[in-house]
């Protein structure tokens, strides 16, 4: 008795014994199928062996590409994606009409034969020896099935897939074998399982519970007869028999089925004549792939959880091998996006931004303490067709977002503030501030090179009754521009740059932000994304977290479940909690008495900070309560849109503010996205309202200090010193520089403008604006 291996297969030697029982008979006969030419016939029969015992023992089954299922925190369904639509499923939930339609059809005697079908390939040689070519073939199911294994393997790639499906004596040779193995190892049931998941039925279907589903809108367990067999029908050529696009093709191709199954005895002769007579009965489900279909406007987040998959080596080492994760499918990923908050998010944007406007919104939600993405979306549809996109206007640049993000103004202020606190700056400090002012200079970076204002650059405040002197509770309520500018020439650029380290602030094209003291008004362009989780730091009481999107992820693969390992948010502290206590009393009184006050929540603890930029182009409002944050920008992507004299949301606006359109559509998607929810407060610091000092280091009540301009201070002074930095007091009118937000009803138009290629936007061909 011959000796078989331990896993109980045949040896070698057996495999090439038993190849030999029918290659004189059946090997070289396949070359005979496969290539017209007789005198191919000989010269297959001699190199056969020789070329079944180099190919290698062991067929891989291939994991199967099936469709990933992206789902909200509740786990709601967002959307499917797929680079081939299939759902693997059991035989048992696979219509018994089905697994007998196919059989039939494609291999009658597939339980009565091995790997290889004798008579099948004594047949098939007649009759293409009557033809004179190739007529007919004698693939079984199982050699069908390792075909498909070397298709499925090919992926999109054409050549593997011309090679794979080649009609060669070498692939005969290498599908004959794995075959036999097959056969070994798998069992009948088993072979005909995986035949029916991995075939193509057309119409993007692969595998039968897609075909069902594509077709009939049912599960494949549920087909009846007449749809079982049409089904099997479209197997042989999916083109041809396409009952969508040729019915009356499809129905002789089912009948043709129908009839086979009673030749086999699997059905009656009147069972196959009621079932001919029958209808198609099609109900086609259209395919439903990619996040453009994803529910309530989360598009943008479903792209954005792609390419986190895409990017993110935990997913893979390298990019290739995250794409063949990702291709290959079966996933079902939870998100950290919460459906209520989504709702509340493009319910408010709907309300307050439409899709045809001149300008653009984008909103971003995210909870403080977890970096949890909970609501993502924009008034410009995911797609590409006229007032739609594919650009996430949430993100930066490499994970799909426009360039360079947009420039914040006043909402970049806070963090100085921080900055400031952590230096030990108290929270009554005071600077003269006044309308107009050139830039300090030298202010020290964080090389050895001070910056130096060279060309007197110059800017002003949005009004002219913003004159200091001001203490820092007022200066951030007013978002006075050169309170801050000398708060920065103050204590450093470097510790503000440190500080937007620590909360991960970069532009949106992933630079660094520059060390010029013009960062404090917002000119530098930044997403919604990074201002909501930088501001969720002053909500967790100075810890920072990463950004996250997705909560976990399984992989159906080989009957099987594994959770696989996904991205964690690391959490650091960014600052302490008494500045981040200060900051949120600071940022309280911006939407109690300041610049935010139509943004401002009336049912629970909140804090936030408008902003506006040069010549109106960009608007935003960044807010949070203790247990959410947000940020909502208004403008122009491609900033070429001054936003004066325009309707936005169908409401006219002489002009756009930041409290005044973005801090509505902040407050409405908060309100909702918070609507039940828990309602902690702040741990409010007390900052007193100090009068002005004469210290030498600070202005006086415009009677004191060294000061040549006027009695009350109105004027910019000489030489009056701010901490050992020299102010120029030259009064000056264009000042460089980006606007903050009014106080009360009136929204004068900014007097300056930044200096020429400062701002970095997006124009058309992706490049910077001047």
């Amino acid at each position: 008795m011959p000796k078989k291996r331990s896993g109980g297969g045949l040896s070698p030697t057996q495999q090439a014994a038993k190849f030999l029982g029918v290659s004189v008979l059946a090997g070289a006969v396949m070359a005979g199928i496969a290539l017209p030419a007789a005198g191919a016939l000989g010269l297959a029969a001699k190199g056969s062996v020789q070329g079944f015992d180099e190919i290698p023992d062991n067929l891989k089954s291939p994991a199967l590409s099936q469709r990933t299922t992206i789902l909200d925190n509740k786990g709601g369904q967002i959307a499917t994606v797929y680079s081939r639509d299939r759902t693997v499923v059991d035989l048992k939930d696979i219509s018994p009409y089905m697994q007998k339609a196919i059989v039939a059809i494609e291999d009658s005697r597939f339980y009565q034969h091995g790997a290889i079908d004798l008579k099948g390939v004594l047949r098939a040689l007649n009759q293409n020896a009557q033809n004179g070519g190739v007529a007919q073939g004698a693939s079984t199911l199982t050699q069908q099935l390792v075909k498909n294994y070397f298709v499925e393997e090919a992926g999109d790639d054409p050549t593997k897939v011309a090679q794979a499906t080649q009609q060669t004596l070498g692939r005969k040779v290498r599908e004959l074998k794995y075959a036999i193995q097959l056969e070994e190892k798998l069992g009948k049931k088993k072979i005909l399982e995986n035949y029916l998941n991995i075939t193509f039925f057309g119409e993007q279907a692969y595998g039968i519970e897609a075909a069902a589903q594509r077709y009939f809108s049912k599960p494949a367990k549920d087909l009846n007869l007449q749809e079982s067999a049409l089904l099997a029908g479209i197997v042989q050529s999916p083109s041809r028999y396409d009952p969508v696009n040729d019915e009356a093709e499809a129905t002789k191709r089912r009948n043709t089925v129908l009839q086979r199954m009673a030749e086999v005895h699997d059905i009656s002769q009147q069972e196959a004549d009621q079932a001919k007579e029958a209808k198609l009965g099609l109900k086609v489900s259209q395919p439903k792939n990619g996040c453009i279909t994803a529910v309530k406007g989360a598009s943008f987040f479903c792209k954005y959880v792609e390419n986190v998959f895409l990017t993110d080596p935990v997913f893979g080492k390298t990019k290739e091998a995250r794409a063949k994760l990702w291709n290959q499918g079966g996933l079902t990923i939870r998100t950290t996006l919460d459906p209520q908050a989504q709702k509340s998010v493009q319910s408010s944007i709907k309300s307050h931004v439409n899709k045809s406007d001149s300008v653009a919104t984008a909103a971003t939600l995210v909870e403080p303490g977890t970096g949890k993405i909970v609501g993502m979306g924009q008034s410009r549809p995911y797609g590409y067709g006229k007032n739609e996109t594919e650009y996430n206007y949430s993100v930066d640049r490499d994970m799909g977002g426009s360039n360079y993000g947009f420039p914040t103004g006043s909402t970049f202020k806070p963090f100085v503030a921080a900055a400031a606190l952590e230096e030990g700056r108290p929270a009554t400090q005071q600077y003269p501030s006044p309308y107009e002012m050139a830039y300090p200079s030298p202010v020290q970076t964080c090389s050895s090179k001070p910056w130096t204002n060279l060309t007197n650059e110059k800017l002003s405040n949005e009004s002219t009754e913003e004159k200091g002197p001001y203490a820092l509770k007022t200066a951030m309520a007013k978002s006075v521009n050169t309170y801050f500018v000398q708060m920065i020439s103050d204590i450093g650029i470097c510790p503000v740059v440190k500080m937007t380290d620590k909360l991960h602030v970069v532009q949106g094209n992933g630079d660094k932000l520059p060390e010029v003291p013009a960062i404090t008004l917002g000119s530098k362009g930044i997403s919604p994304l990074t201002m909501a989780s930088a501001y969720a730091t002053f909500a967790s009481r100075g810890m920072y977290c990463t950004p996250i999107a997705i909560e976990s992820i399984t992989q159906k693969a080989d009957g099987r479940e594994k959770s696989l390992e996904v991205p964690k948010s690391t959490c650091s502290r960014a600052m302490s909690e008494k500045t981040a206590d200060t900051v949120n009393t600071l940022l309280q009184g911006v939407i109690d008495s300041g610049t935010g006050q139509q943004a401002g929540l009336s049912d629970r603890d909140n804090a936030g900070k408008t902003g506006t930029t040069d010549e109106r182009k960009n608007a935003w409002f960044v807010g949070y309560t203790p247990n959410l944050s947000g940020a909502v920008w208004v403008g122009s992507p491609k900033q070429n849109v001054k936003m004066t004299g325009i309707r936005i949301g169908g409401v006219y606006h002489d002009l756009v503010y930041g409290g005044q359109v973005p801090g509505p559509i902040w407050k409405d998607a908060m309100t909702g996205a918070l609507s039940g929810k828990d309602s902690p407060s702040f741990n409010l610091v007390d900052i007193p309202d100090e009068k002005p000092k004469d210290n030498g280091h600070g202005p006086g009540d415009g009677n004191n200090g060294d000061n040549n301009g006027n009695a009350n201070g109105g004027n910019t002074t000489n030489g009056n010193t701010v901490n050992g930095n020299t102010i120029s007091g030259n009064t000056v009118s264009g000042a460089n520089g980006a606007t903050g937000d009014t106080n009360g009803g009136g929204f004068p138009t900014p007097t300056f403008s930044i200096p020429s290629g400062f701002i970095q936007g997006q124009n058309g061909n992706g490049g910077r604006r001047g």
